[in-house]
């Protein structure tokens, strides 16, 4: 049939969006809310003008602000859900932009090649997981959708230009890039059009500026002279990583720094074949300035503002490096022809290349599943704490296993949980949680109740056992001994420290470490009532003679 045939690109691509659609659902379906984002749910819950605008990182973030009061209100907290079906929507419709963009120059099968890329872009996987991250995506959604409208060139698409610009630059400062691509627009077209047009420019930058001045100057800057002497070498970096990371050759860690492999040799040739195009045919198309001047914008602003945790090879950036590189190489080869066993070679290196890329997706998917288990566990431990919990105890990496959590405290989130629901365990539930998540949320349990111990010298240790006392001492030693809430007394005879230990919903190791039990004194070890039916168990290590009395 010729219509299958002549449309098969299209075909193929709604294949590959169904697929990574799928793809994505299926790796975050168990996924919770995670690091930044909780600064947004504790913080950012109430809709007002300084909730909306006030920096997070230096960046606007008022549309994903605004997305997470919505979803807040009206699905509650309870699931991720929503949040992860709107970003898997807007990289779908990214990747359709980019295709669409893509085939006015190329053609079909070059663009179903660049936007296949983009779907499957694994070093990229925080991007494409984590919902925190549609501030990126939200900007380059708009920003294609503004290089579209500029297409045009006309009235109506100045105006729908203008729109998707100041879209565009309320879900992240890295509009300001698509704001240079547009002003480079201008003044190309000031000669046919004149300069009525810088509307399309001028609204969105004014009303940025209006921002910055309100609210983004006071945000933490972290310009420094350094940081400008050494951004050529860091949008270098960026660019070769970027190019790395789409042809699946990128070697990144998914916890960690990543440093450029095949990256910077693959740009030097890239940067030779140009060159050398440029000597048989010189000049380059008229859309590839505008695309070059945000690319450029995108990376050197990021390289002025770099700290730590900000290189160029940081995975969060690589969803917008390789949008850039894939806009500037569908312009470089927009006079290209390729031949069908160009087209052929072209496409199995893209086949391959999203084989390559397929792994950093899973491999992502299952790191923020820890993330998710040690997040809902340390949330349980508050939530089962509440009675007794100081309302200003804080979720520290030290107390929480993880550094997501910071922005959590125990008033914040116990006030959120009661208005919107809770995503944390049920006790249930974190009874039969992974070990890791059971062992921290003993731990979190320990420090938000809290267990607390008295020491007093001189032990009491008779003869026989009376009462309710177990001897854990010497040979007689003991698994665990269970408490109930309330007060429990260790008897230690003379010797060495005794070593006292705690467990709840671990199993095993015990990870809770109290202090006290020097020899020959006793410790009283208290234990305040909570909302969980499982007892605690202490497990003394002792040489000497020693007993537990409940």
């Amino acid at each position: 049939m010729v219509w299958p045939r002549r449309n098969a690109p299209v075909l193929l691509l709604c294949a590959a969006l169904l697929a990574s659609g799928t793809l994505v659902l299926v790796l975050t379906r168990d996924l919770t809310y995670f690091q930044d984002t909780w600064a947004f749910l504790m913080h950012r819950r109430e809709l007002s003008v300084d909730a909306l605008l006030q920096p997070h990182n230096e960046h606007i973030v008022l549309i994903p602000v605004a997305f997470e009061i919505l979803f807040l209100n009206v699905f509650g907290m309870s699931s991720a859900l929503p949040e992860f079906v709107l970003l898997t929507a807007m990289l779908l419709v990214s990747a359709t932009l980019l295709f669409v963009y893509a085939r006015r120059r190329v053609g079909d099968w070059l663009a179903l090649m660049a936007a296949t890329l983009l779907l499957f872009l694994g070093p990229a996987w925080q991007d494409l997981l984590w919902p925190f991250e549609l501030g990126f995506v939200g900007t380059i959604l708009f920003g294609i959708a503004t290089l579209l409208a500029l297409d045009r060139d006309d009235g109506p698409g100045d105006v729908a230009a203008c729109a998707f610009l100041i879209l565009a630059a309320g879900f992240s400062s890295l509009g300001v890039a698509f704001m240079a691509a547009a002003a480079v627009n201008l003044l190309q077209r000031r000669q046919d059009r004149g300069l009525r047009r810088a509307y399309l420019v001028a609204i969105p930058a004014l009303l940025f500026a209006a921002w910055y001045a309100g609210w983004g100057r006071d945000a933490e800057s972290h310009l420094a002279l350094r940081n400008v002497l050494d951004s050529p070498h860091y949008v270098v970096e960026g660019l070769a990583a970027s190019v790395e990371s789409l042809l699946g050759l990128s070697s990144a860690p998914i916890e960690g720094i990543a440093t450029v492999g095949w990256g910077q040799p693959l740009l030097v040739a890239l940067v030779a074949l140009v060159a050398y195009r440029q000597f048989r045919h010189p000049g380059f198309s008229p859309g590839f300035w505008p695309v070059a001047a945000a690319t450029a914008t995108s990376w050197f602003l990021t390289a002025f503002s770099y700290i730590a945790g900000r290189e160029a090879t940081t995975g969060r950036y690589m969803y917008a490096g390789g949008v850039f590189v894939l806009l500037l190489a569908v312009e470089l080869l927009r006079d290209v022809r390729f031949g069908r066993r160009a087209l052929l070679v072209s496409g199995a290196i893209t086949l391959a290349a999203v084989a390559s890329n397929l792994h950093f997706l899973h491999d992502g998917a299952d790191w923020l599943k820890g993330q998710t288990v040690l997040t809902r566990s340390d949330l349980a431990a508050i939530e089962i704490s509440r009675r007794t919990v100081d309302p200003d105890f804080r979720l520290t990496p030290a107390v929480a296993g993880t550094p997501s959590l910071i922005d959590v405290s125990a008033r914040d989130y116990l006030e959120a949980e009661r208005d919107f629901g809770s995503p944390a365990f049920t006790p249930q539930e974190l009874a039969g949680a992974p070990a890791a998540g059971r062992r921290q949320a003993d731990i979190v349990l320990s420090r938000a109740l809290p267990l607390s111990t008295v020491v007093r010298p001189g032990a009491r240790i008779p003869g026989t056992e009376r009462g309710d006392c177990i001897s854990v001492g010497g040979p007689s030693r003991t698994p665990g001994v269970p408490l109930a809430p309330g007060a429990a007394r260790i008897d230690v005879a003379p010797g060495p420290p005794v070593r006292i230990s705690l467990r709840r919903f671990a199993t095993g190791a015990f990870p809770v470490h109290p202090k006290g039990a020097p020899g020959n004194s006793v410790t009283i070890l208290r234990i305040p009532p909570d909302r969980a039916p499982q007892p605690w168990y202490l497990h003394v290590d002792a040489a000497q003679q020693a007993r537990v009395c409940r």
